[in-house]
């Protein structure tokens, strides 16, 4: 059977097309090595996908051309116990992560810190409005 077909039927990948993408940008190793498309799948097989920042590697331990339920997906391969602390590992970085919108103190400037800025851009103590050039001034 065609890894392709199987990591779609095994539900790693939501289309086959995507599978395929993935096994062309290398993010599939079958037993060490990048596998194509076409890659012919047997039981015992090693497979690494790599989605995300997450390698996952499993065994396959059942063939299986058609895309069933998620439970039946499930028997069609065992992960590996390195791969799923590997994975809790990530996840568990994620969530203590520091949120990212939390670092900024201020929002977003309004129409007078914008002016402000620009007139520190242009040069000098911030001008102000008279301080412009205007065509109906003559200096």
């Amino acid at each position: 059977m065609r890894i392709d077909k199987w990591l779609w039927a095994a539900r790693f990948f939501k289309t086959r097309s995507l599978a395929s993408e993935a096994l062309g940008l290398d993010r599939v190793h079958v037993n060490g090595a990048a596998a194509k498309a076409s890659r012919e799948v047997r039981l015992g097989d090693q497979i690494d996908v790599r989605q995300g920042p997450v390698i996952r590697s499993v065994w396959v331990r059942g063939l299986s051309t058609a895309r069933g339920s998620a439970t039946v997906a499930a028997t069609l391969f065992e992960e590996l116990p390195e791969s799923i602390a590997r994975r809790e590992q990530a996840a568990e970085q994620r969530r203590l992560a520091p949120e990212p919108a939390q670092t900024f103190t201020q929002g977003r400037p309004t129409k007078r810190d914008r002016r402000t800025l620009d007139g520190y851009r242009s040069g000098g103590d911030a001008p102000g409005w008279g301080d412009r050039w205007s065509a109906s001034q003559d200096d």
